[in-house]
């Protein structure tokens, strides 16, 4: 459930600094968002569920914006985090990189977004699978980076 808030006496309250009643310049709303999660195994409920409650500034007025928009926003946020920041950091190991000089960090991110790109394109829903498969068959790997422009075309 999200709620949000847009009235200037409340957002008045909102400090930039720290000061009491000093505004921040550009806020517009201010979201509260509580999220409800029922652990699943084998489809079906299991555990306690859980609460977890967020909260969002943004500079969107609620003419651009409603609580509908806004939900839509951070779904999508989530959505590009789940897809992208949660595999690189996962299946990749990213975090733990130790490269961190030069040109190699970038270089290295590049790849594995070109393979995370490859793979999407090829349907792959799960990467760290696609992945097991294909280091055990690099010729089909080679295929799919030769034949990348094929792919990339669509």
């Amino acid at each position: 459930m999200l709620w949000a808030v847009s009235h200037p006496g409340v957002l008045g309250w909102l400090g930039g600094t720290g000061t009491h009643r000093t505004p921040w310049p550009h806020v517009r709303q201010v979201c509260r968002l509580e999220r409800h999660r029922i652990p699943l195994r084998g489809g079906l409920p299991s555990g306690t569920a859980s609460v977890e409650t967020t909260y969002y500034i943004t500079s969107l007025p609620p003419e651009r914006a409603d609580a509908a928009r806004l939900l839509t926003l951070i779904r999508g946020h989530w959505g590009i985090e789940n897809r992208l920041h949660y595999v690189r950091d996962v299946t990749f190991d990213e975090d733990r990189s130790t490269v961190r000089s030069g040109a190699a960090p970038q270089a290295l991110a590049a790849g594995r977004n070109l393979v995370l790109a490859l793979l999407r394109r090829q349907h792959c829903s799960n990467i760290a699978a696609a992945l097991r498969t294909f280091a055990s068959r690099p010729r089909s790997a080679i295929h799919l980076v030769a034949n990348a422009h094929r792919l990339m075309v669509k």
